[in-house]
Order: C-alpha cells, then structure tokens, then sequence
C-alpha cells in the first residue's frame, strides 16, 4: 500500500480471511511489528510490518 504510517485505532482489511468469519481488523500496536485485533472474535495478532504491508488489501477508517 502506499500508506506506511499506520496509527493505533486503524482499522483495515486483510487479504485473506480470519478462521472466525471475517477479514476485518483494527491496530492495536505500532513498531517494527504491527499487532491487529480481529473485530469479530477479539483475536490479537502480531505481525512483522514488512509481512503485514503485503497482506493489506485496504484501509478502512483512520483514526487518530
């Protein structure tokens, strides 16, 4: 994406899906790894920001 300055509160969508259903997350944390929250089930991940960058289809709101 052409966007590499998320913040915390962010919300976004996934390429793939997450096994609960949806492919909706919010950003929880913000580094060289970026930690997202799925928005149905509450699930946290933490990502490298180089993989999270490639599997980022597209931002939702920003907030912040």
């Amino acid at each position: 994406m052409e966007n590499n300055n998320y913040t915390i509160g962010t919300k976004v969508v996934m390429k793939k899906p997450h096994p609960c259903g949806t492919n909706e997350w919010e950003i929880t944390r913000v580094g060289a790894d970026i930690k997202i929250k799925c928005i149905n089930c509450g699930r946290t991940v933490l990502i490298p920001r180089i993989e999270f960058n490639k599997k980022l289809k597209k931002t939702i709101t920003q907030e912040g």
